[in-house]
């Protein structure tokens, strides 16, 4: 997931959609992306389910997966949390 992420546009894509849901043309517009690399990068972000499609004539619709954003939150909390009491758990070398 955070590979999926950490690319720029694909996490410009995830910014634009917190905010709205938008097809295609309106991500082409917002980004400066070609609409053949932003298909490419939509593909990643849906096979890793971040985004949900949602067909409208010849457009598809983009909506943002708020339960994987918050599944991923909830992991990055409780990692948050266990590296509050690392340093106190150091470790004794060989």
């Amino acid at each position: 997931m955070l590979r999926v992420l950490g690319d720029p546009l694909r996490w410009e894509i995830v910014r634009l959609l917190a905010h709205e849901t938008l097809c295609t043309t309106h991500l082409v517009e917002e980004t400066g992306a070609r609409q053949t690399n932003l298909s490419n990068h939509m593909k990643v972000l849906r096979e890793a389910g971040l985004v949900t499609t949602e067909p409208c004539g010849r457009y598809t619709y983009f909506s943002l997966n708020h339960e994987a954003l918050a599944g991923l939150a909830e992991e990055f909390g409780a990692l948050a949390e266990a590296a509050r009491g690392a340093a106190e758990n150091k470790r004794a070398c060989p």
